[in-house]
């Protein structure tokens, strides 16, 4: 099952966060933020490039929008998502009130 979500940085769609039915995560920013001369990388590790990004494992930058300890465990017996699965925490948690600057919203198919 593939599944989706919208990146935005400070409330602009950077791009497009998947993870592939084979588990595997790509990152690709928009076009139009690619051809904004005004807006940045949404991370060092991740340049704004029209290249695919692909890891075996949740790209770390995103990984690191995720909570930690007793607050990781909190949410996700409130929320019923298993503590390893990364991305349905990252979709349910990140699309409001993030520390930073990147929201993420979960596409639907």
């Amino acid at each position: 099952m593939r599944r989706r979500a919208a990146i935005y940085n400070n409330k602009v769609l950077a791009g497009y966060l998947e993870k592939t039915k084979e588990g595997e995560y790509l990152f690709q920013y928009d076009e139009e933020y690619l051809a904004n001369s005004e807006t940045s990388a949404i991370s060092l590790t991740l340049p704004k490039s029209e290249k695919i990004y692909r890891s075996k494992v949740l790209f770390p930058f995103f990984f690191g929008l995720l909570s930690e300890g007793v607050n990781k465990l909190t949410q996700c017996r409130l929320l019923k998502i298993d503590e390893e699965d990364h991305f349905s925490l990252l979709m349910k948690t990140a699309k409001i009130d993030t520390i930073g600057a990147i929201t993420v919203k979960e596409l639907s198919e």
